[in-house]
């Protein structure tokens, strides 16, 4: 069996503080892989640069790792897998145009990308939005075959940003153009990751007040990638099919993502936005079951997979791609150290050690006759009692022990404090109590002087519907109320019809 798992973690490393509070970052990248257990872990959203990647996240035991960068920003974007040595690829490529990638060891198979521009290529790929790994299966009556896998991460489309849709919508195209390549190449396919768009009003819990769901831009190119198909029989248009629905067609509620500003996972209140879609064949000839994993928790996603009845054959060696044969990683690159320790140490000639040369004994000669010149000659009583040695100072002399036996004891009565009436101290003690009660007194005075004079925050209102304490939001769109803020109910945001869910309580703020 080969078990594949996608997951957007938000940021590579809050998953992992969830694992390792103690900020171990070796051993909770292990925990996380050994937590999923899959075979293939395809990473979305990984905010990491390449500059900000460290040995414990890249290398870790069991497993070879393979990273694509944003080029553009730090701290965004950005994909990873990580196989299990027993499915190492036989290849791996950064991107989708084949412009990243390595002379050796891509994937290859690009299909016709002629309506796109080379800087709109590059543009496509600098955002480290795509990585595609090659193995080699074998299926159950012993044939050895090619999967390659796809693991993205696609745009949002924001509505304040209609360049973004447009940005959106051309990855979708070259995805759909190399996806589709690979198949008449030999390969099975499989499509995994976080594709930005809830497909059916089934995968969103409130497609039903959306404004014109189906005709959604992004929708409707789900519907021309993907086939109508149940696992039984019968199939139309698309190439691939949403594997979590060929055996969950009916499965309501079944998101992957939540808002986590409403605190709506609380109440399963989502979309399912994260896919695997593997192509018609692979699905039905190979495909054993798919899952959502909605309680790891770690990220405003959750993991979602597929088992597969094959089994993998691993390389014998990893692609150049691998992080182990990074610079930094695979210690050929040159380290501040060696700039200041020299590896190795001219040994000392043997002469100078040895047996000296006859212009250096001649040397030696006049520099020990000038120092017997200069030194002073000691008396004759000094040098009769020889050389004192260095331990001679730290014992102590007969004369030294008489004389401390001569010396007079300290008198022992005017070391012993005076003892003071107990009339006097009661009294002491009093005072001081009074003289605490009266700071305290003025301490709290000055307070509620300054608490009338400053007021503080006001008490949160309560929502109308609940009579529960609100809680304060920001405007952060762009317009005449940008910046104001807002009192909203406190409760996760969940269905109309569920009264454990948020009221539709708002109220501005007044400004202060």
């Amino acid at each position: 069996m080969l078990r594949v798992v996608s997951w957007n973690i938000n940021g590579i490393r809050s998953p992992l503080q969830a694992e390792e509070p103690n900020n171990c970052t070796t051993v909770a990248m292990a925990r996380v892989l050994d937590r999923l257990d899959a075979d293939i872990l395809c990473l979305q959203e990984t905010k990491v640069t390449r500059d900000a990647l460290t040995e414990p996240l890249a290398i870790t035991e069991g497993y070879n790792s393979y990273f694509s960068f944003s080029r553009n920003r730090s701290g965004y974007s950005g994909v990873a897998t990580f196989c299990k040595d027993g499915a190492t690829p036989v290849a791996a490529e950064e991107g989708l145009s084949g412009l990243l990638a390595p002379q050796n060891g891509d994937v290859g198979c690009y299909g016709n990308m002629d309506e796109f521009s080379q800087e709109e290529l590059r543009a496509l790929d600098n955002e480290g939005r795509a990585l595609l790994t090659q193995h080699k299966i074998r299926t159950w009556d012993g044939k050895e075959k090619i999967l390659t896998i796809i693991n993205v991460y696609c745009p949002h489309a924001d509505p304040g940003r209609p360049e973004r849709l447009t940005f959106k919508m051309r990855f979708y195209r070259l995805l759909q153009i190399r996806a589709e390549a690979l198949l008449p190449a030999g390969s099975h396919v499989i499509i995994l990751g976080d594709l930005n768009t809830a497909h059916r009003p089934i995968d969103h819990w409130d497609a039903v007040n959306l404004e014109c769901f189906e005709e959604d831009p992004g929708r409707r190119w789900m519907d021309g990638l993907l086939s109508k198909l149940d696992c039984q029989g019968g199939s139309q248009v698309g190439a691939f099919i949403d594997a979590y629905r060929c055996f969950h067609p009916k499965q309501e509620r079944a998101f992957t993502c939540w808002s986590t500003i409403t605190g709506a996972r609380r109440l399963n209140y989502g979309s399912r936005i994260d896919y695997v879609l593997g192509d018609r064949t692979l699905v039905t000839d190979t495909f054993q079951d798919s899952f959502l994993l909605p309680e790891v928790m770690g990220s405003d996603h959750c993991p979602v997979g597929a088992v597969l009845n094959v089994s993998s054959v691993p390389a014998k060696q990893c692609p150049p791609l691998c992080t182990r044969f990074l610079p930094e990683f695979s210690g050929t690159q040159l380290k501040i150290l060696h700039f200041l320790v020299h590896p190795k140490q001219e040994p000392v000639p043997k002469q100078s050690v040895l047996q000296p040369s006859s212009q250096t004994q001649g040397q030696m000669r006049q520099n020990k006759a000038h120092v017997h010149s200069i030194r002073p000659r000691p008396s004759r009583a000094g040098s009769s009692k020889g050389q004192k040695k260095l331990i001679n100072y730290f014992q102590p002399s007969s004369s030294r022990l008489q004389a401390s036996t001569n010396l007079e004891l300290p008198n022992l009565r005017a070391l012993v404090t005076p003892k003071i009436p107990e009339d006097k101290v009661m009294g002491k003690g009093v005072e001081g109590q009074a003289k605490d009660a009266e700071a305290k007194d003025e301490k709290e005075l000055r307070t509620s002087f300054w608490k009338s004079v400053l007021g503080g925050p006001l008490p949160m209102p309560l929502c109308g519907g609940h009579g529960e304490p609100c809680v304060m939001r920001t405007v952060k769109k762009a317009g005449p109320n940008q910046g104001h803020h807002f009192y909203v109910c406190s409760r996760p945001r969940g269905p109309s019809t569920d009264p454990s869910s948020r009221c539709n309580f708002f109220l501005w703020s007044r400004p202060s």
